[in-house]
């Protein structure tokens, strides 16, 4: 007798249409997710794979499993032979070297020349040392300048 009967109202005339603002928090949060996530993952995914493919014979690796060795031989496109230690020789998988520690210098047919170039701390010139070379040291014959 206290209590009156709840009767269901009918709905009040809400929009039919769509609603463009329902989305958009949507739309904000997969921007976000796309900069902050799926880009940075996809450029190192390709930083990677060119690494992998630029992989060659006498440069210092390190493998998925943290070891540290030099590659002796490529065997195909997605093996390496690694040698950890003197004499101890592995095959891993190409798409495991996590890191390039040095790059070798490629070899004399492999790019074409480049035999002019004459290391820092050669002992073809004597009398001038590495801070000398480094800092232009006073000779006037240098073919650089």
């Amino acid at each position: 007798m206290f209590i009156s009967p709840a009767y269901a109202q009918a709905a009040g005339g809400g929009q039919g249409g769509f609603d463009i603002m329902a989305l958009l928090p949507l739309i904000l949060i997969f921007i976000v997710f796309y900069f902050l996530l799926i880009r940075p993952q996809q450029k190192r995914m390709k930083e990677h794979r060119q690494m992998v493919e630029n992989l060659r014979r006498g440069d210092r690796v390190v493998t998925g499993g943290g070891i540290v060795g030099q590659v002796t031989k490529i065997v195909s496109d997605t093996e390496a032979q690694v040698e950890i230690a003197e004499g101890v020789r592995v095959r891993v998988v190409k798409s495991n070297v996590q890191q390039v520690l040095s790059k070798s210098q490629p070899a004399e047919g492999e790019q074409g020349g480049g035999g002019d170039k004459q290391a820092a701390n050669d002992a073809g010139d004597t009398g001038k040392g590495v801070m000398s070379k480094l800092l232009g040291g006073g000779r006037g014959d240098d073919k650089s300048s």
